[in-house]
């Protein structure tokens, strides 16, 4: 059902703290404008927990608004089961085409727990839904003898990995075949998870460097392997930014350096200072002095 690079945006803000819908519809469109292939809001790297749920809408609303007939998809990262169900609600009544669905990121729930939440959060929304399993940010492992339980719920479509297991991919499609779309969700592990048979790459770096994001995606699903790891290569060092504790900010700053955004932050998190900030800037110059140009792909 979805397959492709799929970017989970990063929210704008105005000096005044509130969102900036102005800057986030041009960066929205530049992802469109490069071939990406929908757009997920209010994840991790938008600050998706940070925002309010009329927030978290009004930012949808502004995905929806670029996306066109390409998916517009709401993440639901709430705390209480019931409160990701009441958000799911709000998204479906608010045009999303589908929900991203971890469960609990506050309290970890055990794995009865986890299909519970993530049945109940599917059927309050009744929209098509990618579930994201990330065992190293938020301690939620959705297993893969747990997406086997959860096949009976065709509303379940899609999954994004980021076990940071390159093998989870293959067990995933060995277990199930194509009953799932397989996404990877870790940046510095695209290339090896699209060789093994991942039909898609919800990617953060994209928001910077969209084209050379869609290069790498087409070329391996073209079967042009080696130009698609030169190019995999030239940005692993950025893509390494995704993986962090200080992944907002470091994305926001690129974006601030290369497409001219801003990386203001909502609180507690402060933009990027001191050596932190000088090594980020320092990767993206040597980057964009070593930018590779991009072959044609059909």
């Amino acid at each position: 059902m979805w397959q492709g690079v799929i970017p989970a945006v990063t929210s704008k803000f105005t000096e005044a703290g509130e969102l900036d819908f102005k800057e986030m519809q041009r960066c929205f469109e530049l992802q469109m404008d490069a071939g990406c292939d929908g757009l997920i809001a209010c994840g991790s790297l938008a600050e998706g927990p940070m925002l309010s749920h009329d927030e978290r809408i009004a930012m949808l609303k502004a995905v929806k608004e670029v996306t066109g007939n390409k998916p517009a998809i709401m993440t639901v990262a709430e705390a209480a089961t019931r409160d990701a169900c009441a958000l799911a609600e709000k998204a479906a009544r608010a045009g999303a085409d589908g929900l991203m669905v971890v469960p609990s990121t506050i309290y970890h729930a055990d794995r009865r727990e986890a299909i519970v939440s993530l049945r109940a959060i599917a059927a309050a929304g009744d929209l098509p839904v990618m579930i994201y399993s990330n065992r190293m940010a938020y301690r939620v492992d959705v297993t893969t003898d747990m997406l086997i339980e959860l096949a009976d719920d065709k509303r379940f479509v899609a999954v994004k990995e980021s076990s940071d297991d390159i093998r989870r991919t293959t067990e995933i499609i060995n277990c199930l075949g194509s009953r799932y779309a397989v996404f990877t969700g870790v940046d510095n592990l695209a290339f090896e998870a699209l060789t093994a048979g991942a039909v898609g790459w919800v990617a953060g770096l994209v928001v910077a460097f969209p084209r050379e994001t869609v290069a790498i995606y087409r070329l391996i699903k073209a079967g042009r392997y080696p130009e698609a790891l030169a190019i995999y290569r030239w940005f692993r060092p950025l893509l390494d930014l995704d993986v962090s504790t200080y992944l907002v900010q470091n994305i926001k700053l690129v974006e601030a350096l290369v497409i001219g955004s801003n990386d203001r932050v909502r609180a507690p998190r402060l933009p990027l200072a001191g050596e932190r900030r000088a090594s980020v800037e320092a990767l993206v110059r040597t980057a964009l002095s070593t930018r590779p140009e991009l072959p044609k792909i059909a």
